[in-house]
């Protein structure tokens, strides 16, 4: 058997580190076994996903130095290799399902499913579709199917019992069914959910073990099902075990910058990152903290993988980038690497522009620009509060604008400013008093360009950033503050 895994970005944000920790255990395990590593694009969410986050994703984890064997980029003998070009493939399978009896449809409205959540909730039940659907006669369903009446394919699980796999790293896990909810496979748009299509592709792309994240293990039994149901042969699961904060919890943009166009943005080493990547939750045998990603692979080992979480801090990642460019570049290559970063001919072109009005000598160009090419600036709070607005409301600038700038896919200026003068019209603030704190975060000065220049220049990964740097130097936002600003904000037009 060849050994064979397999990544599955969603294009639907910036490229997360967490994908590329993932995509690097996959790419070592199968170097380790002989074996192939493929790359496929999971776009089922139409809404969501977007070309430009799929190349961002594709150009990110190749500046890492991840290379896999097929893929919607160089192609391979089992693609197509994004899921939305795939659809007849999973309708087909659905059908397939259905004529068995693993699957039915369910005509459920979305108001009688939210509904009966609010009531499991009251009830302190188990959250969960109560299979409505299945008391349907076979006439029923055929009237309503030839009627166009909207409806899902779910599939069948058993409501007694446990499911108990193996797993490489964890050995025996064992679920109860009954928490197992009978899932949507199909939606009333006719793309399949993760589940049908996670399945289907990895049979059909021959996937012998399937390496993600342990935030999966719950899921695991429903794919394990749906290979019964195919009558295949079920992959090897291996879950690793999630990123965190230094703080324990779950690796989030709030706590820590996520996105690896940020750290490519800040100037941190693509071998550094990715050497840090390969210490969470694992180790060379010699247990060296430096080394190169051939040196990884040369002896990799998937049972040295531990199970506690590992911790992703950001200052032993400056500390290990910091060993990187003393140790392994000479100074030609620090100049190479700095002329290649920030100081390439493209950066200067896009910021002349601005600068060229404000410069009346060639040396003005440094306190112009030194923002762009800085990671978190120096800023204060009292920086932050000369605007004049009050502390509380302040705060709610920054989080709002931050929110509303997080749901942009086209990061374009006149974008940013659509997106910046809607929030200060909600807020009831002129735009010139709301645009001032942001100036500050974002470039360090009320005296730099506009501020959606600025922003549009950044970038949208260091953008949001400094946004959040702000809030902290602000104090930050506690949970229950937290939750009353939420509710503002959901009621903003």
């Amino acid at each position: 058997m060849t050994v064979r895994t397999r990544i599955a970005p969603s294009p639907t944000g910036d490229p997360h580190v967490g994908t590329a920790y993932v995509a690097l255990f996959n790419m070592a395990f199968a170097h380790s076994q002989g074996g192939e590593f493929l790359l496929r694009i999971e776009d089922t969410d139409q809404a969501r996903s977007t070309p430009e986050s799929e190349k961002a994703i594709l150009d990110a984890l190749h500046w890492l130095g991840l290379e896999w064997d097929e893929g919607p980029d160089n192609g391979g003998s089992k693609g197509p290799y994004r899921q939305s070009e795939r659809s007849d493939i999973y309708r087909a399978h659905a059908d397939q399902l259905l004529d068995s009896g693993h699957a039915f449809r369910c005509f459920c409205s979305s108001d009688r499913l939210d509904e009966l959540r609010v009531q499991q909730m009251d009830d302190k039940q188990q959250i969960g579709y109560d299979g409505h659907c299945l008391s349907l006669s076979q006439d029923d369903v055929a009237t309503r199917v030839a009627n166009n009446e909207s409806h899902v394919v779910r599939m069948q699980v058993p409501r007694e019992g446990q499911c108990t796999f193996n797993d490489m790293l964890r050995g025996d896990i064992t679920i109860d069914w009954a928490q197992i909810d009978l899932q949507v496979l199909l939606k009333a748009d006719g793309m399949p959910t993760y589940h049908l299509a996670n399945v289907v592709d990895d049979h059909l792309m021959e996937i012998s073990h399937v390496i993600r994240g342990e935030e999966w293990i719950n899921s695991a039994p429903k794919h394990i099902l749906l290979y019964q149901y195919f009558g295949w042969e079920t992959p090897i699961f291996c879950h690793l075990p999630l990123l965190r904060n230094v703080d324990k919890s779950k690796l989030s943009k709030r706590k820590n910058p996520t996105s690896i166009l940020f750290y490519q943005r800040m100037g941190y080493l693509p071998e550094a990152l990715l050497n840090y990547l390969g210490r969470m939750g694992w180790s060379m045998p010699d247990e060296r903290e430096k080394f190169t990603l051939s040196e990884m692979l040369e002896v990799f080992d998937i049972q040295r993988v531990s199970l506690g979480g590992p911790v992703f801090d950001v200052e032993k990642l400056s500390w290990l980038n910091g060993m990187w460019i003393r140790e392994e570049l000479s100074d030609e290559q620090l100049a190479d690497r700095l002329q290649e970063w920030a100081l390439n001919r493209d950066t200067l072109m896009a910021f002349l522009p601005f600068a060229k009005q404000r410069m009346e000598t060639l040396s003005d160009i440094a306190p112009l620009g030194n923002y762009l090419v800085s990671g978190m600036l120096p800023i204060t709070a009292d920086q932050l509060t000369a605007s004049g607005i009050e502390d509380e409301t302040l705060i709610e600038v920054l989080q709002f604008s931050l929110w509303r700038l997080e749901a942009i896919q086209d990061w374009q200026r006149d974008t940013i400013f659509e997106t910046l003068k809607s929030v200060a019209d909600s807020m009831g603030i002129k735009l010139k008093p709301f645009l001032a704190p942001l100036f500050i975060a974002i470039a360090g000065s009320s005296a730099s360009i506009s501020v959606m220049d600025s922003m549009n220049l950044l970038g949208a990964d260091m953008s949001r950033a400094r946004l959040r740097h702000a809030i902290d130097v602000l104090g930050g936002i506690g949970k229950k503050k937290l939750k009353k600003m939420e509710k503002a904000y959901q009621q903003l037009s």
